[in-house]
């Protein structure tokens, strides 16, 4: 590969079973096809020539960052990895005016220390879903980050990730560099294009640089536990919770067997289901709505209660998904909905299947892991019918290359796809197929 592309890094990587670059293996290990080229460009005009090299030849690129959710998406051939953790570094950090711009391949777990030297954090709590895909913790980049517009459990309250771009640098399909938005929440009007970008999965463009809104972390946190609910009284309380002045940040139902693998003692010696309810800002104020919270859910059953240290604990654990990281390759599903059915889909997948559920964003995401490698794809769109939408984030390389991994689309909303991948990539270059055939 060196010299096809003057000035860019090029050269092929092998990698051995737990991801590290090492000669003599020739294989992908989560898709045993054979390793392509990468293409490693160390600045933006370097991806603009590498993406107008990648036009003229008529070569396809897979668009990747460290690779941390390379195991997400359909699973397309590409004639080159078009390697984007070169491109890294935080460009600006102003903490009083809580705004940060990285390049696109700086890794997340650099820019949430940096974050908290000035005790600020990204508000829509970004998850890492490298152990639940088999591989390494702390890998994501916060291209990929914006590109899968992931939320963790504050999403609820904050928002999701792309509602906290404020400006993105991308080169397009047609080896076009371009930036929209900027550093304040209020811009010019026209396109929206970081919500565009933002979980279109690196389909449309590279994104080269990101600028984020940060906002000041919590001084404490508590969770309040409901013991024992079963699975439509939890909906029912969090419901309850989410309606009142007492400012639950996150809400999380886990049903007995799912609370039992969270690697916090409180919660996986409890032997029984467990809904969480957590508060945050400072202390005087989470006593006096912690209060009226217990108040409230008393009626529903016993109540325990996890201070800071586990309560962070057992939130990173549930916006990790850890109870279903077990290092296979079983199929997950993730599944938005509105809180109200969640508990009804939720029992129409259980009864045909053994699968283990548990309730993020107040009933409204359901984490499905099936007990096998078979998605049981009908049973979850059955489940859904028209009332949600399914994503299947964890699968073997042969099940994602069959399954709808991605909601498929009304006949409108695809014609809208299309003609949105062709304004971007005319050409079907950029991570062709990852999110649906032909796009």
């Amino acid at each position: 590969m060196s010299g096809l592309v003057p000035g860019i890094h090029a050269f092929t990587r092998k990698q051995d079973v737990d991801g590290r670059d090492e000669p003599g293996h020739d294989k992908d290990v989560r898709s045993g096809t054979p390793m392509t080229d990468i293409l490693k460009p160390r600045d933006d005009n370097e991806v603009v020539e590498a993406v107008t090299w990648a036009v003229a030849e008529g070569k396809t690129l897979e668009v990747a960052g460290r690779g941390s959710k390379r195991a997400i998406g359909r699973a397309a051939q590409t004639d080159l990895t078009l390697d984007g953790s070169g491109i890294a570094g935080i460009v600006l950090y102003e903490p009083e005016e809580l705004v940060l711009s990285a390049k696109g391949g700086t890794p997340l777990a650099e820019i949430e220390q940096a974050l908290a030297q000035n005790r600020q954090e990204l508000p829509f709590e970004p998850p890492d879903l490298g152990p639940l895909l088999g591989g390494k913790p702390g890998e994501g980049t916060i291209g990929g980050m914006l590109a899968a517009n992931l939320s963790g459990p504050r999403r609820i309250k904050a928002g999701a990730a792309r509602d906290h771009a404020l400006g993105i640098k991308a080169v397009s399909g047609r080896g076009e560099s371009f930036k929209a938005g900027g550093r304040v929440v209020k811009n010019v009007t026209g396109y929206d294009l970081p919500k565009l970008l933002a979980g279109s999965w690196g389909t449309l463009a590279v994104m080269t640089e990101v600028t984020l809104k940060v906002l000041p972390a919590a001084e404490d946190v508590v969770s309040v536990l409901a013991l024992g609910l079963a699975d439509q009284q939890a909906i029912e309380a969090m419901s309850a919770a989410m309606g009142t002045a007492c400012d639950v940040s996150a809400a999380a139902h886990l049903p007995r067997n799912v609370a039992a693998l969270i690697p916090v003692p409180a919660v996986s010696a409890a032997n029984s289901a467990v809904t969480a309810f957590r508060l945050e800002g400072i202390t005087p104020s989470i006593a006096y709505r912690r209060e009226k919270l217990e108040a409230l859910l008393r009626p529903f059953g016993k109540l325990e209660a996890l201070a800071a240290e586990d309560s962070r604990a057992f939130w990173r654990a549930v916006r990790d998904v850890v109870p279903f990281a077990d290092g296979s390759q079983n199929a997950v599903w993730r599944i938005s909905t509105a809180p109200a059915s969640g508990a009804k889909i939720a029992s129409a997948i259980t009864a045909v299947t053994a699968a283990k559920i548990f309730y993020d964003w107040a009933g409204g995401l359901l984490w499905v892991a099936m007990p096998s490698e078979t998605p049981h794809e009908t049973v979850i769109r059955e489940a859904l019918k028209g009332e949600g939408h399914a994503m299947l984030i964890r699968a073997s390389a042969a099940v994602r290359a069959s399954a709808a991994v991605f909601e498929p689309l009304t006949p409108d909303l695809a014609a809208l796809t299309r003609r949105i991948k062709e304004s971007f990539d005319p050409k079907g270059i950029l991570n062709p197929g990852r999110m649906y055939a032909g796009v």
